[in-house]
């Protein structure tokens, strides 16, 4: 297992970077587009969608939603990024009242109706982060990636109080702190290379730990869906890790809810 990890690391890392910061425009929206379907098409596995072609028919459907939004400039649009603002504080309560609150979305209609507002907000925050420059959108993967990190081993070392037992019970609070504090370094590092200035370095901050806060939420939603389907990967697309929506189950959350809060808030500190 560690081995096909390795080797589909070795050729996905490369392509993945390549995408994300030698494209730019239209074929940066085909790319992002194409993960965000691959996304999907597990997504419905975790929604109770067996049939195979039924599967492809609701991915196409994504797909021509995706075309349309380009075509209207929604792709570039606020509404989605609120849109996701409201549906994670609505994960955040099925998470945290799981099981007792899972009748509320365990139909399947339901489960691919959440898929819409994780998945496509995604894709249009990653458009915006790229088209307000590269550099926001290295900052918010390198985000995630400290976070997942620092996480990883604060837990290890330190995890006693279980975060979320009934959906992932290996995280720990401690796991959540470790992680906060790996961003906010990264987010201080940050702000002295740009240089952003007191007041910016400050709102950086801010958003940093709830950003941070938040891609926790995203792999936590993916791992109650995961244990409601009574599943351990999303697919096998990517051998050794689980699927692609376990790659970018903090990105779903991170993403567009870091790009609303670029937008409200960085910005306006940053015309200060």
């Amino acid at each position: 297992m560690l081995r096909q990890r390795i080797i589909t690391a070795a050729w996905l890392a490369p392509l993945t970077l390549i995408g994300l910061f030698g494209l730019q425009g239209g074929a940066f929206a085909l790319f992002t587009a194409l993960m965000v379907l691959l996304g999907a098409w597990e997504w419905t596995n975790l929604a109770g969608v067996v049939r195979q072609r039924n599967r492809l028919l609701l991915v196409a459907g994504l797909a021509l939603m995706m075309v349309v939004m380009w075509l209207s400039g929604a792709a570039f649009a606020m509404w989605p990024l609120w849109i996701a603002a409201l549906g994670w504080l609505l994960n955040l309560y099925w998470v945290t009242q799981y099981p007792d609150a899972s009748q509320q979305w365990q139909a399947t209609p339901r489960r691919l109706l959440m898929g819409l507002w994780v998945l496509l907000p995604c894709w249009v925050g990653f458009n915006i982060l790229r088209d307000s420059g590269a550099i926001w959108l290295l900052f918010v993967l390198l985000l995630v990636w400290v976070a997942d990190i620092g996480a990883y081993f604060a837990g290890r070392r330190w995890g006693r109080r279980k975060l979320a037992p009934r959906v992932s019970p290996g995280k720990s609070w401690e796991g959540v702190v470790g992680g906060l504090v790996a961003t906010s370094l990264l987010a201080l590092a940050f702000a002295l290379w740009q240089p952003l200035g007191v007041a910016a370095g400050i709102a950086l901050l801010i958003v940093t730990a709830l950003v941070t806060l938040i891609s926790v939420l995203g792999d936590l939603l993916e791992s109650m869906l995961k244990r409601y389907r009574n599943i351990k990967d999303s697919s096998q697309l990517l051998p050794g890790h689980g699927g692609v929506l376990d790659r970018m189950d903090s990105l779903t959350a991170a993403v567009p809810l870091f790009a609303l809060l670029y937008i409200q808030v960085l910005v306006q500190v940053l015309s200060l």
